[in-house]
Order: C-alpha cells, then sequence, then structure tokens
C-alpha cells in the first residue's frame, strides 16, 4: 500500500520540511503535518523527537523507500 504523503521539500542536510497529502493535494509545512499527525488524521505516521523538533516518521511497513525520517 502507498504512503498517502510524499515528501516535496528538504533542506540541504536532508531534514524534510514540506509535504504533500497525495489523496487531496494538499501541501504541508512540517509543523503542520505533526499537528495533523496529533489530531488523528494520519494513522500512519507518528512523531518523533529529532535532534529537539518533533518530526513526522511513517509506521514502519518493511519497506525502506515508503518510510520518512
Amino acid at each position: 500500500m502507498k504512503k498517502p504523503v510524499k515528501v516535496i521539500k528538504e533542506t540541504s542536510s536532508g531534514r524534510n520540511v514540506k509535504f504533500k497529502d497525495v489523496k487531496t493535494g494538499e501541501t504541508m509545512t512540517r509543523p503542520q503535518f505533526v499537528k495533523e499527525i496529533g489530531k488523528g488524521n494520519y494513522p500512519d505516521y507518528h512523531v518523533r523527537n529529532i535532534n529537539g523538533l518533533a518530526t513526522p516518521v511513517s509506521n514502519p511497513d518493511g519497506k525502506e523507500k515508503n518510510n520518512l525520517g
């Protein structure tokens, strides 16, 4: 199953900063996506604290190319 969110922008260090919901076409910043995950709107994702920043990551599915983070 394809993940519903795709990274569309990252920093030069590789941090994901902009995301797109491929079903709705909505784009979100990292903080917006974190907030939506917290609301339960993206059950295939969770938030990790990476270097002091709340960071969206996809739940493991055994396919490395599908995982954010």
